[in-house]
């Protein structure tokens, strides 16, 4: 393995744990899922939240796109038509999106992100002046969106999440009830995903995860961490109304810099692997996986069908959460590493594979 895709493999763990970072208050949120918008969030939780809201997620799709650009290049390789076989890939992850949104999560982000890569596998082999000009449209759509939504949030009285169902049945009911609402978010991810989905492939061909990388990682974390995060700490201290900015905006300016602060590290390591770095790995390999585990750990741990923390600990907001965080961070972290030592991929991505192949493999037994 090559210290390049280690370094993915690195930056993959930190942004599954990253997102989980996020999504943790959503789980813990007694009001439902919509509880994170509630106003009275103090000083202490917002900083929290500050320190994980959206960067994770813009770097988990810059690392999307940084996946785009290597099976474009595989395909290339092997003289395989483009997009080709792709896009069943991106069909078969819309599924798993679906499935996990019903089943598990109301903000699966996977759906947006299949949508995303069926777009992005007809313009990642076009010129830099046709993607270029798709980058631009797209940036501004997205620009356009978060102004109308801000505004609109402006205006708008408070969020209440109300009371959420108790049981899991009611839980799916709610996600198909409301699948307007909590896919709104669909909205947004496909014309920012198109943005960074290119700019990851831009950055891969750039050389940003290989040791000649060094000068355009540094001038990544001046703008997104000497830039980012001021302007990131500012809306997230702006309130409730402010949201789509701080989400959508600013944190993906800070992912940019935690991209190529973490490459660096990694790439600068010597010698063999410490625990931490083993675990990150681990995690980046089964990234699939841990993302759908600690989606149904955190439910089982907030949620009454399981053991109902988000009401009775909520007394202890917003101390309980971090803890929660990391006890599920710790989880897969060790179970990705015990699963690695016996298989090479993780169990979905396993499951995922077989099903990818599935529609060649009579195909490819007549040929042999």
């Amino acid at each position: 393995m090559t210290r390049r895709i280690d370094a993915l493999d690195v930056l993959r763990g930190v942004a599954i744990m990253g997102t989980l970072g996020t999504n943790i208050w959503l789980f813990t949120a007694p009001e439902g899922p919509l509880g994170f918008l509630r106003p009275e969030t103090g000083a202490v939780e917002t900083f929290l939240r500050f320190l994980a809201n959206g960067k994770f997620l813009g770097l988990l799709t810059l690392l999307f796109g940084v996946g785009l650009e290597l099976q474009y290049r595989s395909a290339a390789r092997r003289g395989t038509p483009w997009p080709g076989r792709y896009l069943w890939r991106a069909a078969l992850l819309f599924c798993e999106g679906v499935l996990h949104y019903v089943l598990v999560f109301e903000f699966d982000v996977l759906m947006g992100y299949a949508l995303t890569s069926m777009v992005v596998a007809y313009l990642i082999g076009r010129s830099e002046r046709a993607v270029t000009a798709w980058m631009v449209a797209a940036g501004a759509v997205h620009l356009a969106i978060v102004a109308l939504v801000t505004a609109a949030l402006a205006l708008a009285p408070p969020v209440s999440g109300g009371v959420p169902p108790r049981d899991w049945l009611g839980q799916v009911r709610m996600r198909l009830d409301n699948v307007a609402v909590f896919r709104a978010e669909l909205v947004i991810i496909v014309p920012m995903g198109i943005v960074l989905f290119l700019l990851g492939a831009r950055l891969m061909r750039a050389g940003a995860f290989e040791e000649r990388g060094a000068a355009l990682r540094v001038r990544l974390m001046a703008v997104g961490l000497g830039l980012g995060v001021p302007l990131n700490l500012a809306t997230s201290y702006a309130g409730p109304s402010w949201f789509m900015v701080d989400r959508y905006v600013a944190a993906p300016l800070v992912a940019l810099g935690l991209l190529a602060l973490v490459t660096h590290v990694a790439l600068g390591m010597k010698g063999a692997p410490g625990v931490i770095r083993r675990g990150l790995t681990g995690v980046g390999r089964t990234a699939l996986s841990c993302y759908v585990f600690q989606n149904l750990a955190a439910s089982v741990l907030c949620y009454d069908w399981g053991l109902g923390l988000a009401g009775r600990l909520d007394g202890l907001r917003p101390w309980w959460v971090p803890a929660a965080w990391a006890v599920i961070c710790l989880s897969f972290m060790v179970l990705a590493s015990w699963w690695l030592r016996r298989f090479d991929r993780g169990p979905l991505e396993l499951a995922w594979q077989w099903a990818y192949q599935a529609p060649w493999r009579g195909r490819e037994r007549v040929r042999a």
